[in-house]
């Protein structure tokens, strides 16, 4: 799972950092199960991740997760809860913050569009080696039902320093 960075000091001072966008994670999660997609276009293209995105003006987080995942796999999550936030510090895309939900039931089909391909993936089998190199530290846990947050420093797609804190609690 990594490299320890406990003992390392952060790069980014993490109390005077400002994210260049705001974005969401949904999870939907069916039994033993996890839908996913392959990214078509954006930052990330071609990884495997969940349905999400940028956050809209007058948006909320949660608002922001539906509509992404509507948009992006055709199905609309059902009493989302908040699991997570996640902050990114880049070298070479911008700084993102990023909400991280979750749901156990939804309603449609999951189908295809020309943001990504819909998968529905066995969480034993989630294919941590074509995701974001973050994921395989928070998700596992996540999907478990631990609340979580997350702050992470990359250099071209890699990370060089992380802090992971469980437990978290999230208003609303």
């Amino acid at each position: 799972m990594g490299e320890d960075f406990s003992s390392v000091p952060s790069p980014i001072d993490w109390g005077g950092w400002r994210p260049d966008m705001r974005a969401t994670l949904m999870f939907i999660r069916d039994g033993h199960e996890v839908l996913l997609m392959r990214k078509l276009r954006g930052i990330g293209a071609g990884k495997i991740n969940a349905p999400g995105g940028k956050i809209e003006p007058g948006e909320t987080p949660l608002e922001g997760a539906i509509r992404e995942t509507q948009e992006e796999l055709l199905v609309t999550p059902l009493k989302p809860r908040k699991m997570g936030e996640l902050f990114f510090a880049m070298s070479d895309l911008p700084d993102i913050f990023v909400h991280v939900f979750m749901a156990e039931a939804f309603s449609g089909k999951a189908g295809e569009t020309e943001e990504a391909i819909p998968r529905w993936t066995k969480i034993s089998d989630i294919p941590y080696d074509m995701m974001w190199e973050d994921d395989e530290h928070w998700l596992p846990r996540m999907l478990e039902g631990e609340t979580f947050r997350g702050h992470f420093y990359f250099e071209s797609e890699r990370i060089c320093w992380m802090k992971m804190d469980w437990g978290v609690g999230f208003n609303g």
